[in-house]
């Protein structure tokens, strides 16, 4: 007795595309094949339908504070709009606080999200203040099953830089310990000097973000950044790539051996710095800014060669209203746009239909990829036996015009306003139940788990 069947559906692995049945017991998936026989509690026609392993958003900002302001979403109805884009699996934050012991980060996030969530969820620890006390915590965080650390490489009027002897130093303690390092890379130097700048000259509109924050400041960071893991023999992870100039960087890294994997997020793959000089500008604002078509093409060609392994959302729901108080200086903006909920959908228009990558990449990057360099497969991110039954399921001819009316997200505003996609998911099946089912919200609070992953391992 199964209890549950999707039928007819053409199953993506990063390998093979094949129409198949796929029977679920206990939140597992137990076989996998043609009309499968037996009875089922439940069955699911997903005839003409793409069959995909759930998403694995690593980089959201759930229930956020930053930039002055907090998020409008929490872990219920931040994770409800993950699953409306297919994801089934997400990795946040535990950012700590000066003078925290890191691990009491890692409590706080996950009071705020144990009990809440409707899909399953994983933590990075993000250090900002590497004491003694915290180093000394390292090996125990990682045993913990919170195997990837990030790190800000800028930031430093807020108080989360890190500086480069303290990154060295966590590098080389990381050796070999099977953690992962993550980096955000702008040159906080670089960045601050032409902030105050452009502040004095009076040159104060969202176009001004993007000046301030050039690719130079990005490249110059992946550089540093990537020295030191070669040093140290460190496996390093490099956070919302947005430029050529820094991918030419992990592109020379990665031919050389070196341990580097990198994400990029859909609005930099779709938008460019021109969205500035819109009237509402500011709606555009996250840290690094959005850049030249150059660089999106370089980027999409990243992706498909298989330098780029992962895209990501960096989802931060702020809402119009917010992200206006800094509308007379974008500096005072507070840095993040909306994203998880339409990850899928952008990358299978704007890659899959164009042309630019496959349908098996897509799967690639979306959820094996993920699930492989995070520890958490192979029970997440594979549609293989005794794999958790997390699915996305998408009709390819549903086409939806993207708008602050068709979003499920926290906010009153989409980046990606007026853009038609396909691929927005019909059903979300997150370990054998539909939290989404042909369009409407069938989850509970607090279904979703905290997985402890494993220690990351080169693959």
């Amino acid at each position: 007795m199964f209890d549950l069947i999707v039928q007819n559906g053409i199953v993506v692995t990063p390998l093979r595309t094949f129409k198949a049945d796929i029977g679920i017991c206990n939140g597992k998936i137990s076989t996998i094949g043609d009309k499968i026989a037996g009875d089922a509690k439940e069955t699911y026609d997903a005839s003409g339908k793409y069959v995909l392993p759930g998403v694995i958003d690593v980089h959201t900002h759930i229930d956020h504070l930053g930039g002055g302001a907090k998020t409008n979403d929490d872990f219920y109805t931040g994770s409800i709009s993950a699953a409306y884009g297919g994801v089934t699996t997400f990795l946040d934050f535990a950012m700590q606080k000066k003078g925290e012991d890191a691990r009491e980060a890692i409590k706080r996030r996950r009071a705020a999200a144990d009990g809440q969530v409707v899909i399953d969820y994983g933590l990075h620890s993000n250090l900002t203040d590497l004491n003694e006390e915290s180093f000394s915590a390292l090996e125990s965080i990682v045993e913990d099953g919170y195997s990837s650390f990030k790190l800000f490489m800028t930031y430093r009027k807020a108080g989360f830089i890190v500086e480069d002897g303290v990154l060295f130093a966590l590098m080389e303690e990381m050796s070999n310990k099977g953690a992962l390092v993550g980096i955000h890379a702008e040159n906080d130097g670089i960045c601050e000097y032409l902030t105050e700048k452009l502040v004095k000259q009076g040159k104060l509109s969202p176009e001004s973000h993007a000046v301030s924050r050039p690719v130079l400041a990005e490249a110059e960071c992946v550089s540093r950044a990537i020295m030191f893991a070669e040093a140290t023999n460190t496996p390093l992870y490099v956070f919302h790539l947005s430029s050529k100039k820094g991918l030419d960087i992990i592109c020379q890294a990665k031919n050389k051996g070196i341990p580097v994997y990198t994400e990029t997020c859909p609005h930099y793959l779709t938008l460019t710095a021109e969205r500035y000089k819109e009237a509402e500008g500011q709606n555009y604002i996250m840290t690094p800014p959005l850049r030249e078509q150059e660089d999106i093409d370089a980027l999409w060609q990243g992706i498909s060669q298989g330098y780029i392994q992962i895209v990501s959302s960096d989802h931060c729901a702020f809402n119009s209203e917010q992200k206006a108080v800094g509308k007379s200086c974008f500096r005072d903006v507070a840095p993040g746009i909306p994203g998880t909920e339409t990850l899928l959908p952008l990358l299978y228009s704007e890659g899959v239909c164009k042309g630019r990558i496959t349908l098996n990449q897509l799967v690639e990057i979306l959820a094996y990829n993920p699930a492989k360099i995070f520890g958490l497969a192979p029970e997440k991110g594979l549609i293989c036996n005794g794999s958790d039954a997390d699915l996305a399921i998408i009709d390819p001819n549903r086409e939806i015009v993207l708008s602050k009316n068709t979003i499920h997200m926290a906010t009153d505003y989409t980046p990606y306003e007026g853009m038609r996609v396909k691929g927005y998911p019909d059903a979300t099946i997150v370990r054998g139940r539909f939290v989404i089912k042909d369009g409407i919200f069938e989850g509970s609070r607090g279904f979703g788990s905290f997985i402890k992953r494993k220690k990351f391992a080169i693959y």
